[in-house]
């Protein structure tokens, strides 16, 4: 059975992204994945990078200490799902907080004469699901930080044979017909997954 990390940031149960999370790890099972459904904020994980760890940033193996368990999560898994809204044009807080205590020096990537080298090839298979307040339009005026990283930085320490970003843009103003659209394309997306 193939592992899939399902990373989900959103604190409250009744948001759509909370929707959209369910329909993902839905999916997923229904295809047979293995799923490590990682709920960031109802498993409590703690976003802050301290003093001590940023000092031991580069000092691998040892710098996974303080977060080995979401180090073990993410290196057995063969696909790599993140469910998250977008705020400010940015993750959030707590979705940052893993990439930057997570995504370590000889976990996501290893550095050779201080060029990154993708050390994620475990994951087969990345996707970002996610909402935007605004439009895709003010989302490009901006550079769409959210879509860069996934499609640039992560896709390049995982080095996958698949990826798909799926985004509903203006969620301030869109109708049901529009989230009930979405959430069937997310159906849909598992589906393939």
């Amino acid at each position: 059975m193939t592992a899939a990390l399902v990373l989900f940031a959103h604190p409250c149960e009744e948001s759509f992204s909370a929707a959209l999370h369910t329909r993902v790890v839905d999916g997923l099972l229904a295809r047979g994945w293995d799923v490590d459904d990682c709920d960031l904020n109802a498993e409590g994980f703690s976003p802050v990078l301290t003093a001590e760890e940023r000092r031991g940033y580069h000092d691998a193996p040892g710098n996974t200490g303080a977060v080995d368990e979401y180090v073990d999560r993410l290196r057995r898994a063969e696909a790599l799902v993140m469910v998250f809204p977008v705020w400010n044009f940015g993750y959030p807080a707590i979705l940052k907080g893993f990439f930057d205590r997570v995504f370590l020096p000889g976990v996501s990537f290893t550095l050779d004469q201080g060029r990154v080298r993708p050390n994620l090839r475990n994951i087969r298979k990345l996707a970002a699901v996610t909402t935007y307040g605004g439009s895709r339009m003010r989302a490009l005026l901006v550079g769409d930080p959210p879509r860069r990283v996934v499609t640039r930085a992560v896709r390049h320490v995982c080095r996958p044979d698949k990826m798909r970003y799926l985004a509903l843009y203006d969620m301030n103003r869109a109708t049901d017909a529009q989230r009930a659209g979405f959430l069937a394309r997310i159906d849909a997306e598992m589906e393939r997954f």
